[in-house]
């Protein structure tokens, strides 16, 4: 399936946003102020664009597939949410790149947001989730403007249905659309949307299950030393073992070693 939307054309210069190649992905080689300046300046143009969120797997992935890849480089940039990311990116000369994670991009913007008057749609993970989101968010955030919540059902979703989401989420006038999918779902979603959805939409894979306390983040300590990874790999052994073994083999081998 083509999930790339030709027709789209963004209203903001990405000549701008310095990228760093890493494997074929081009990350954005920024850092959080630098991503919350960009993000007030430009929220209205960004309407309809999408954003990455790109780590170790996403990386591997975008290497092992050249459609997602090409997903991957088709929003308006892919930010590095994988601390081996903005290591491999200063190595090379990079110096501002540093790790800007999707959880900690969505708190900085709900931060902003009461004095921007910014308004947000949350679409995927489950109702459960979405409501105890809604309540933190309200608990946390005061005066944050919830424009939707929707949890999209598990089966695979007809044109029809769609188009409803479609018109869901742009009349609700929403600045910002975060997608809690996983990947590799939320960025084909978000490229197959592109220019189609009113609002800004950005990939941040188990930030709601994160923000409504499912799942803890790993301690500071191991967030700065890029072992954010291991304490999740603690967390769900079973399910993410193989994935990592995989992907942290082949990144070291390709980003590491031959500089790719």
């Amino acid at each position: 399936m083509n999930h790339m939307n030709k027709a789209f054309v963004s209203k903001v210069d990405k000549s701008k946003i310095p990228t760093c190649n890493i494997m074929g992905v081009n990350l954005a080689a920024i850092n959080m102020p630098w991503l919350i300046n960009f993000t007030k300046r430009n929220i209205k143009e960004l309407s309809g664009d999408y954003l990455c969120v790109s780590n170790v797997h996403t990386t591997v992935m975008s290497y092992d597939d050249p459609a997602y890849c090409a997903v991957q480089n088709g929003g308006i940039m892919a930010i590095p949410d994988g601390g081996p990311l903005s290591s491999v990116g200063r190595k090379r000369g990079f110096s501002e790149m540093e790790r800007t994670t999707g959880p900690d991009y969505l708190k900085e913007v709900l931060k902003i947001s009461a004095g921007e008057g910014y308004r947000h749609y949350f679409y995927g993970s489950t109702e459960e989730t979405l409501e105890k989101l809604s309540e933190i968010l309200k608990k946390e955030y005061p005066g944050v403007q919830v424009a939707g919540m929707y949890s999209p059902p598990f089966h695979p979703i007809s044109k029809a249905e769609d188009e409803e989401i479609i018109r869901m989420i742009s009349e609700s006038h929403a600045d910002f659309v975060w997608v809690g999918l996983g990947a590799p779902k939320q960025e084909r979603w978000m490229a197959e949307h592109q220019g189609k959805v009113e609002g800004f939409m950005i990939g941040v894979g188990a930030a709601f299950d994160y923000l409504a306390g499912n799942i803890e983040r790993a301690p500071m300590w191991m967030q700065k030393a890029n072992l954010e990874w291991l304490y999740r790999l603690m967390q769900e052994p079973k399910r993410l073992f193989k994935r990592y073994f995989y992907t942290n083999t082949k990144f070291i081998w390709n980003a590491v070693i031959r500089g790719k």
